[in-house]
C-alpha cells in the first residue's frame, strides 16, 4: 500500500474518531480513570414529574445503548490508528495476508481480510 493511500485512510480515521468523540459528549463524557475510548452517559434531568421522570429513564436506557454502539466504533477507529502507527495496518489478524485495499476503502476499521471474514462468519 502506497503512502497516499495510508494518507487517505488516516484521514478518514481521524475525521470518524473526531465526529464519534463529538457524538458521544453530547450525552455523555468520558470516564476520566479509563486509558480507552470509555465514556459514561449522563443521566438526563428533564423535571420532578412523574412523566418527566419517566421520560428520564426511558432517554437515559437509549443513551446506554447508543453510548455502547459508539464506543465500539470509537474502539476499533483508535485500534486501526495504533496498527498504523506501529506499521501493521492493512495486515490480517488470522491470516497475516494483506488486505484488499477496496475493503479498507470500504471499512476502513478492517482487520481481517475477506476470506478470513467469511470462515469466521460461516458464509462460505
Amino acid at each position: 500500500m502506497g503512502s497516499e493511500f495510508m494518507d487517505r485512510i488516516k484521514s478518514e480515521l481521524e475525521r470518524e474518531k473526531t465526529r464519534l468523540e463529538m457524538e458521544l459528549s453530547r450525552f455523555s463524557h468520558r470516564n476520566s480513570k479509563a486509558t480507552e475510548a470509555d465514556f459514561q452517559a449522563d443521566f438526563p434531568n428533564i423535571g420532578d414529574k412523574e412523566d418527566e421522570n419517566a421520560s428520564e429513564v426511558a432517554q437515559f436506557s437509549d443513551n446506554l445503548s447508543l453510548e455502547d454502539e459508539l464506543e465500539k466504533a470509537l474502539r476499533d477507529v483508535e485500534s486501526a490508528l495504533k496498527l498504523m502507527d506501529q506499521g501493521k495496518y492493512g495486515t490480517c489478524k488470522y491470516c497475516g495476508q494483506m488486505i484488499d485495499e477496496r475493503r479498507l476503502i470500504a471499512r476502513p476499521t478492517s482487520s481481517s481480510c475477506i476470506q478470513c471474514k467469511k470462515t469466521l462468519t460461516q458464509e462460505v
